[in-house]
Parts: structure tokens; C-alpha cells; sequence
């Protein structure tokens, strides 16, 4: 963009080190200067999500919630929710119409995913039991 790092630290809303340690490698940005960086950059820069948990990364940066206020959103624990970011199942209905609404997901279409996931996972289990 041709900025020096003091003008991209005040359109950022940073000091100018700070911007000079995330370039330099020293430091990743909190996740809570993540919707200025994104905002600043006008695309995000991260891999397009696949998963369920990918997706929730995604809204977590982009609104710069820390885990903790990404599970009040939801109604849910801090650890429930880092449970679900690293693909853990999402087991109460309640809970997928949530996630699926603040994902713009089919509620059905997420219940249908989790049931298989729920399937194939105690399945194995059948399996190693024989």
C-alpha cells in the first residue's frame, strides 16, 4: 500500500512498534485487532473456511471475540466453544440453531452433518470392540 509503518499504525489504531513487531514476525496480531486489520486490508487474508470449526474461527476474528465472549454470544462456556472450533461435535439442538444462525448455515443440514459425524465416530468404536 506504500504506507510507512506510523501510518498504518494509526489507521490501525497502534503504536508504530507494534506494527513493526507483526511485520517482523516477533508478534500475530490479538484477535481482537483482527476486524481493523481486516477492515484496513479490505479482504481477509486466511484461508477460506471448510469446517464447521473453520467457520467459527472466522466469525471469532472477524468480530475480535476472544473465546470467552464468542461463547456468551452463544449461550455456551469459553471451552465449549474452543471445543467446537477444533471439530468437536455440536451435540444439543439448541446449540446447532445457534451456531447455524450465526453461521447463516441450514439448521437441518447441520444436525444431518453432526448425526453422521456421531455415527461414523461410534462406529469405529464397534469396530475396534470385534
Amino acid at each position: 500500500m506504500g504506507l510507512t509503518q506510523k501510518q498504518a499504525a494509526s489507521a490501525l489504531g497502534v503504536n508504530p512498534w507494534t506494527v513493526l513487531n507483526w511485520e517482523a514476525g516477533r508478534f500475530e496480531p490479538p484477535i481482537r485487532s483482527m476486524p481493523a486489520i481486516l477492515d484496513f486490508l479490505g479482504y481477509d487474508p486466511f484461508p477460506r473456511p471448510s469446517t464447521v470449526g473453520e467457520r467459527l474461527l472466522r466469525v471469532r476474528r472477524q468480530h475480535g471475540w476472544s473465546t470467552s465472549e464468542a461463547g456468551r454470544q452463544l449461550g455456551v462456556d469459553r471451552a465449549t466453544w474452543q471445543d467446537w472450533e477444533h471439530g468437536e461435535l455440536i451435540l444439543f439442538r439448541k446449540h446447532r440453531t445457534n451456531v447455524a444462525a450465526l453461521l447463516a448455515l441450514d439448521p437441518q443440514e447441520l444436525a444431518d452433518e453432526m448425526r453422521g459425524r456421531w455415527n461414523r465416530k461410534h462406529r469405529r468404536w464397534e469396530y475396534r470392540e470385534s
